[in-house]
């Protein structure tokens, strides 16, 4: 699966990298007769609740799915506990099971029937075409990777999925000799629409696929209507770099010796949606074009339940062998604010830093912010950047705190060596 995802050619899937990055995570539990059966379930049908349902997605069906199937044995055993929230949770190989939010709104887009047949490019978890498997006749998942793709193919049959079908291959060559399919979900972000694909969805049918740059992207629905695609933009979202040739071929790709930060004013939005370019996983948030500190518009995001989240996100790749530090500055506008009741949710601006495995390195916290700020106010502050760092994630937000929390002209500047 290529990396730009648009290719054929022998690159890694690398799975969704948006992570709710909570600072304390807290394993499921309870004394019910029913939770020493399922220990998991209350977590699951909390997260279903609180993750999935109350973030828009609204089809009974995918959400009884969502309810039903056992996420925590798609995750390595280690991080079970932390199967029910919503992030993107290593599995391995550089490759990740994508949040169940981003699973749940991807199986709703494409509006699956009983008798539908679904081709799903995955990640190498499985859990995708897990979901899907009570909702269609048949879910054909296609994994890059030789040793995720057979430990999924063997979980999903040992769980009864019987009418899934799984192998080892190229998925952004598609499975032609089943074509045509239905509906086609891609979890795997190419540059361009790989052709085949295009060549193997029925006439009527469905794709939902991420297409961008290596840190810029937006899921895009595309519908095949008289032998042509009429494509219609969705939300941003952000997938990790897949690995290999393709990858490599890749025609824009970042300078991790040049960071950069996309739409910190908030001036592009995407016309479908009115949701801020560049930036991912917004939640609770709405763009505001009046009395902005610089420019039109900013962002302001607003919480009313403790705990919820009401944030965004943006990625990019980083060099910490070569940029020492970064200069960070932004405007901010806090009123009504209230701490959630985890110690980490409370407004505030955090850098998470990984490594060239995507492992975290840690993050540093500008903030938090207890105090109303009535009026706009500038922050600046240096950072220093952990050598191992190769990529980078900004996340600014509310972080389940409640009252209103307004942004506008993020900016970043890298400190060379």
């Amino acid at each position: 699966m290529s990396p730009d995802r648009t290719l054929h050619t022998t690159g890694r899937c690398a799975g969704l990298f948006l992570l709710t990055l909570l600072a304390v995570l807290h394993g499921p539990g309870g004394a019910a007769h029913a939770q020493r059966r399922d220990p998991y379930r209350d977590a699951r049908l909390r997260m279903v609740a609180e993750d999935i349902a109350a973030e828009g997605v609204r089809n009974p069906r995918v959400l009884e799915s969502m309810r039903t199937v056992p996420r925590h044995l798609f995750v390595r055993p280690n991080l079970r506990h932390l199967a029910y929230f919503d992030q993107a949770l290593d599995i391995g190989y550089k490759q990740t099971i994508s949040p169940p939010f981003v699973v749940a709104y991807m199986t709703e887009v494409i509006d699956p029937q009983p008798e539908d047949r679904v081709l799903e490019i995955g990640t190498g978890s499985g859990y995708q075409a897990a979901v899907l498997s009570g909702l269609v006749k048949d879910v054909y998942t296609i994994e890059i990777v030789e040793q995720l793709g057979k430990r999924a193919a063997s979980l999903l049959k040992r769980l009864d999925y019987d009418n899934v079908h799984a192998k080892v291959g190229d998925g952004y060559l598609g499975w032609p000799e089943h074509a045509p399919f239905d509906k086609i979900i891609v979890t795997c972000s190419p540059e361009d629409i790989p052709t085949p694909l295009v060549e193997q969805l029925r006439e009527g049918g469905r794709m939902i696929i991420p297409l961008g740059e290596r840190y810029q992207q937006v899921f895009h629905l595309l519908e095949k209507r008289d032998g042509k695609l009429v494509e219609t933009k969705l939300l941003p979202t952000l997938f990790v770099p897949m690995t290999g040739k393709s990858e490599e071929l890749r025609e824009v790709k970042p300078d991790p010796a040049r960071p950069r930060l996309v739409n910190g004013g908030f001036e592009e939005l995407l016309d479908e949606t009115g949701r801020a370019v560049g930036w991912h996983y917004q939640r609770r948030s709405r763009i505001v074009d009046e009395q902005a500190p610089e420019g039109r518009n900013y962002i302001c995001f607003e919480n009313v339940a403790p705990g919820r989240s009401a944030h965004m996100l943006q990625g990019m790749a980083l060099d910490g062998s070569v940029v020492s530090a970064i200069r960070l500055s932004f405007w901010m506008q806090l009123t009504d604010v209230m701490p959630g009741p985890e110690s980490y949710e409370k407004p505030a601006l955090y850098l998470h830093f990984f490594d060239a495995q995507r492992r975290p390195l840690g993050q540093k916290v500008i903030g938090p912010w207890l105090d109303d700020v009535s009026q706009w106010r500038q922050v600046e502050t240096t950072v220093a950047i952990p050598v191992r760092t190769r990529e980078m994630i900004v996340q600014v937000g509310l972080n389940g705190a409640t009252g209103t929390l307004c942004i506008d002209n993020v900016m970043l500047t890298p400190i060379s060596k």
